[in-house]
């Protein structure tokens, strides 16, 4: 045996390494990227932004510490591939417009992330879900901050963390902002309902930071966004819930929760400014919808010139023709990638949506996390028919999710064949 003078000195020649799990720290790192991927998600001030920095190293890390790509994400992955094969193909004949190029190309970036985030969480689904949620949470709550201070103008610099008016955070657009916040809000929701939040005040302080980041985003579909999906929350947790005590829970401080958001939102709309703005908003349409040359009347002409046209218009010159973007992602699609890239993305959001709601369903170990993110998921889808949601980071993300989901869904039904039956592990929020 190596003497105890000759395993020190070879331990000192190693260096530290030799003291260090390699794999264990690479594997401590690449949680932290992920944590620190997802929270940059709320950073939207340009189109370079610090979520895209942090994406290739995060991504590469992961891929080199063994994600693996699993069955239950290969219709989601063809989906997306043929998506931007036809959008590839009505790109031909612009490949020397800039623009078109260069949307093209980020959108071939966000489908990576997709495709990323289905394989990330397909496996360890619990763990890595739970830390997502968690570093998303924190980052909706970091940005409703800054969209509150904003709308307030606590610190006086015109045009910061507020646009037109209305809280945006950290966002350009205050309707992307407001949508951001929805998943955070469900996330502590879902924990203040089922009981599982250890710090249930800091939970409350955090949802209430949120909701009123919602509010102030004067955000129509973000609003109603928000009701639905909260609405199939509840609905969900309580349909699969078996436990009395449970479902009386849930149904009182559903209605607690109901009944202070509107002493709330009586408060606020007491302010002057805060009331002008919520009946200007609140309208079902405003001024830039009517008219022939309004999004409406853009739509109804544009849909007659796609029926003629089976490559579509081609990546984004519907503006180009329009001079205003279709506010629609189901039609978008039919003009950025033709009938096979319209079709494709119905086609995507029926199969999400089918496997969405048998997550939320269905009794397995991962159904809290489904209830949490599928319905903030199906807003986004929702919210397509009056707002372009396709180059959205946060909607790839959550694609990813609830189809690494189902991926981990497939996986537990085949060790249910031989291992006993899994506890679901409740949600935990801060």
């Amino acid at each position: 045996m190596p003497s105890t003078a000759a395993t020190l000195s070879s331990r000192g020649s190693a260096g530290a390494w030799a003291e260090i799990p390699i794999v264990a720290a690479l594997m401590g790192l690449a949680k932290v990227l992920l944590a620190a991927f997802i929270f940059f998600a709320c950073f939207a001030f340009s189109d370079v932004a610090p979520y895209d920095v942090i994406a290739f190293p995060t991504m590469a890390l992961w891929l080199a510490l063994g994600i693996r790509l699993h069955r239950g994400v290969m219709p989601l992955v063809g989906l997306l591939l043929l998506y931007l094969m036809a959008i590839g193909t009505s790109l031909m004949p612009y490949l020397a417009e800039p623009f078109p190029v260069t949307w093209t190309i980020q959108l071939i970036y966000l489908v990576i992330t997709g495709i990323f985030f289905a394989m990330l969480f397909s496996d360890d689904t619990e763990n890595r879900m739970e830390l997502a949620l968690k570093a998303y949470t924190a980052s909706c709550v970091f940005s409703a901050c800054l969209g509150i201070v904003g709308y307030m103008q606590v610190l006086g610099i015109e045009d910061l963390f507020y646009k037109y008016g209305r809280a945006s955070g950290t966002f350009q657009d205050p309707n992307v902002f407001g949508s951001f916040l929805t998943l955070g809000a469900l996330y502590l929701m879902h924990a203040l309902l089922t009981g599982t939040a250890r710090r249930p005040l800091l939970s409350f302080a955090g949802l209430l930071i949120i909701l009123a980041g919602i509010f102030l985003s004067f955000s129509r579909g973000s609003w109603g966004g928000t009701v639905i999906a909260t609405g199939l929350m509840i609905l969900s947790v309580y349909r699969t819930s078996d436990s009395g005590p449970l479902r009386r829970r849930i149904v009182t401080l559903s209605l607690v929760t109901i009944a202070i958001g509107i002493v709330a939102v009586i408060g606020l709309l007491s302010v002057d400014h805060i009331a002008k703005m919520f009946e200007s908003r609140a309208a079902v349409t405003q001024d830039y919808d009517e008219g022939e040359t309004g999004r409406f009347g853009n739509q109804l002409r544009g849909i007659v010139m796609l029926l003629e046209l089976p490559f579509g218009m081609g990546p984004m010159h519907w503006r180009l023709i329009f001079q205003l973007e279709p506010h629609n992602s189901y039609i978008g699609s039919f003009a950025n990638g033709g009938w096979l890239g319209g079709a494709v993305f119905i086609v995507l959001v029926l199969a999400t949506a089918f496997i969405g709601f048998r997550l939320t369903l269905r009794d397995t170990p991962l159904r809290a996390q489904a209830q949490v993110v599928w319905p903030a998921l199906l807003m986004f889808f929702l919210q397509a028919m009056q707002i372009d949601i396709e180059k959205w980071r946060h909607v790839y993300m959550l694609l990813g999710m609830v189809w690494g989901l189902e991926a981990a869904r497939l996986q537990w039904l085949a060790r249910r064949q031989h291992t006993p039956r899994a506890e679901p592990r409740p949600l935990t929020a801060a």
